[in-house]
């Protein structure tokens, strides 16, 4: 990978709709050549998908908070069970687990502080092999998501 291809992936993150020939003026190359790089950062899986990135507030969920979860036990079986857990809540825009302590961080997207109290304590509590959890409320975000280049 090289400064272009760079280049390329930092257009993409941009504006993940424009066109190949959008891309390809940006970066100063022709129409064939963009289009070869991106194909191979495609089949070398350095780009793994396109999505959609939704705004939050507007779909109703404007209240967003950080957890941190300890577990009791450091042990294959109950990560799985964890992990199988938490991917089920829909709630829980985003899961990681972590080296340390805590064990794992979730970004939970809710309707209001009630609809969190009511995820934090009917299904957050309730996951397997949970020790702890730590909530932190999100009071803006600075830096929105994007690869490092």
């Amino acid at each position: 990978m090289d400064a272009i291809d760079r280049e390329i992936l930092s257009a993409l993150q941009e504006d993940g709709r424009a066109t190949m020939t959008e891309v390809a003026q940006r970066v100063g190359l022709s129409l064939s050549a963009c289009h070869r790089r991106f194909r191979d950062l495609l089949a070398s899986g350095v780009i793994r998908g396109f999505r959609a990135e939704l705004d939050l507030d507007l779909l109703g969920l404007p209240f967003e908070a950080l957890v941190f979860v300890t577990m009791r036990v450091a042990d294959h079986a109950s990560w799985s069970a964890f992990e199988e857990a938490v991917a089920a809540i829909p709630n829980v825009v985003q899961a990681q687990r972590l080296f340390g302590e805590p064990d794992y961080q979730l970004y939970v997207a809710a309707r209001s502080q009630q609809h969190y109290q009511e995820l934090y304590d009917h299904a957050l509590t309730q996951l397997p092999g949970v020790q702890r959890l730590t909530s932190t409320l999100i009071m803006k975000t600075v830096v929105p998501h994007h690869a490092p280049m």
